[in-house]
């Protein structure tokens, strides 16, 4: 509810706080007294455009303080949650005007922009005037109207919930699919590729160790010529170096007894004779492995050329570099099958997540379609109720598709002269028409829906009489759950007033100045008086005033 308003330095007001009743607050004056003016620093706090036009005095700022009690508004809870701001029981919002034009926007002294204002204000105000494009309008508001009706609350949570699980599992499905796509425009070729590796079938360093190999088995004559011929020198010849380097360390022995260092240049080449021997043995055992082999020489030829024709058709120079393009190959080939099988059990689980969404939202649109005529009859009534006879509505649903609020659109549908041609709301409902059609709406809604303060500012105009008086109860009866404050110039709605507050001029240093008060019950059988008979009520206006306030 919005406890108190607090306005300073705004057009025609100095200063002013207005403390409000948290059921029906009525708000009356003369024409021209200020009551819009009140709207107008009320519309700064919603976060409506400001200008220095409206500073009474230019040396001074304009301020304007609204102080809202809030409990268990979850809308407002989430917008302190999704802008990191603290919430609190009550919240205070204000909006500054300074004398250069600037303005600057606090809830609970934490600077906000003007887009957050508006915002939160939705949540906390809803405001009609004669003209205004209304919420009633929009089919949002005209689908949770008919759900509140309906009680569809829990399978709204439930259809959120699935909805939501269908449209991550469908964007997943729809982004496999697409990487499907693009994998099977190369899929053929890479198999092809892939064939290539595994006809020839490579080992690791396989082309380097058989380019080497033939290298020798090409040349496998001379190199065992060679090798003889050095073998022969160190260990077979007439003088073996082998022996050789035997019989020098022998004879160096003999010396030994001559010179210390003998000794150990023996020990050296002896050494060295068995690092010759060693060397021999080696080269025998070589010299005995090589064997020219035209058949093999032939295969490692071929194993050669198919290697080189890989290397240069995917420009690389290396056996493992070949391998890794392979294994890439592979992997892609693995990716597009575990692709299709990701893509089957995601299209299973997203039909079945389909049909449970369309399963809860069937059910919700057959609770739609019971509460229709019954909303539609109720409405009517209030209508010609509140003075508006030849006015209908019907309501309609449109089948769509699925989504998180259902499978089909709520429209209401207006016919002002009862000529059956009904047309939506916004095309043919005027201002007054629409206010006093959301009036009875909310009625109707009131217990079920989790609304703001209410506020109606003359939404009384064309209307006397008998009509002005329902219009007094259906607000008086709707403020039992939810706080209203009302302009108006009709007394039989003045009268059903919790809190009535009287809006006057008077003059301050010969200036003009906006000015509210609360009245009290004597005070309120005048002003109603007055406004049934004028500046100077008779007797029995003041006697019909106290009979419409009982």
């Amino acid at each position: 509810m919005l406890q108190k308003l607090r306005i300073q330095n705004y057009a025609i007001i100095d200063e002013l706080t207005i403390d409000f009743n948290d059921k029906l607050n009525i708000i009356t004056g003369e024409t021209g007294a200020g009551k819009s003016i009140l709207m107008g620093a009320l519309d700064l706090v919603l976060g409506k455009r400001a200008d220095t036009t409206v500073l009474k005095n230019v040396d001074k700022k304009c301020f304007v303080e609204a102080y809202f009690a809030v409990q268990h508004n979850q809308a407002v809870q989430h917008f302190f949650t999704e802008n990191d701001l603290d919430a609190d029981a009550e919240i205070i919002i204000r909006r500054e005007i300074a004398a250069t034009g600037k303005s600057r926007s606090f809830v609970n002294d934490t600077p906000v922009n003007v887009s957050q204002l508006k915002e939160l204000s939705s949540h906390l105000v809803d405001l009609h005037r004669q003209f205004d494009t209304l919420e009633i309008g929009s089919t949002n508001f005209q689908r949770e109207v008919i759900d509140a009706l309906a009680d569809n609350a829990d399978l709204l949570t439930q259809l959120k919930e699935v909805f939501g699980q269908y449209s991550t599992s469908k964007q997943q499905l729809e982004k496999l699919q697409l990487q499907q796509a693009e994998a099977d425009k190369e899929v053929d070729y890479n198999t092809f590729l892939l064939e290539e590796f595994t006809t020839i079938h490579l080992k690791p360093n396989e082309l380097e160790e058989v380019e080497a190999a033939l290298k020798l088995l090409s040349n496998a004559e001379t190199v065992k010529q060679q090798l003889s011929s050095i073998y022969g020198a160190i260990a077979a010849g007439e003088e073996p170096l082998s022996q050789q380097l035997k019989a020098l360390a022998q004879k160096l022995g003999n010396l030994k007894a001559y010179h210390g260092d003998i000794e150990g240049l023996q020990q050296r080449l002896q050494s060295a004779q068995v690092e010759v021997q060693d060397i021999a043995d080696e080269l025998e055992r070589i010299d005995d492995g090589i064997h020219y082999d035209a058949e093999r020489l032939n295969e490692m030829n071929e194993r050669l050329s198919a290697g080189y024709k890989l290397l240069k058709k995917h420009g690389v120079t290396t056996t493992s570099q070949l391998l890794e393009i392979q294994a890439t190959l592979e992997e892609r080939l693995s990716t597009v099958l575990n692709i299709g099988n990701a893509i089957e059990k995601l299209q299973l689980q997203t039909q079945a997540l389909h049909q449970k969404a369309t399963s809860i939202a069937q059910k919700i649109t057959v609770n739609r379609n019971k509460q229709l005529p019954g909303f539609i009859k109720n409405v009517n009534a209030l209508l010609t109720q509140i003075g508006m006879p030849n006015a209908q509505i019907n309501v309609v649903l449109h089948e769509t598709a699925l989504t998180a609020t259902g499978a089909d659109e709520v429209q209401f549908l207006f016919d002002a002269n009862k000529s059956n041609r009904f047309e939506p709301l916004h095309k043919v409902a005027s201002g007054g028409e629409l206010s006093r059609l959301m009036l009875s709406v909310k009625s109707l809604v009131a217990k079920k829906l989790q609304l703001p303060v209410l506020i109606f500012d003359e939404i009384d105009t064309g209307i006397s009489g008998e009509a002005a008086k329902q219009v007094g109860i259906i607000m008086k009866d709707l403020s039992t759950t939810h706080q209203l404050i009302a302009i108006t110039h009709q007394p039989q709605i003045a009268a059903k007033a919790d809190a009535h507050y009287f809006v006057y001029k008077l003059m301050v240093q010969n200036a003009v100045q906006t000015s509210v008060r609360l009245l009290n019950t004597n005070d309120r059988v005048h002003a109603i008086a007055q406004m049934l008979s004028g500046e100077k009520p008779t007797a029995a206006a003041i006697e019909n005033a106290k009979e419409m306030m009982l």
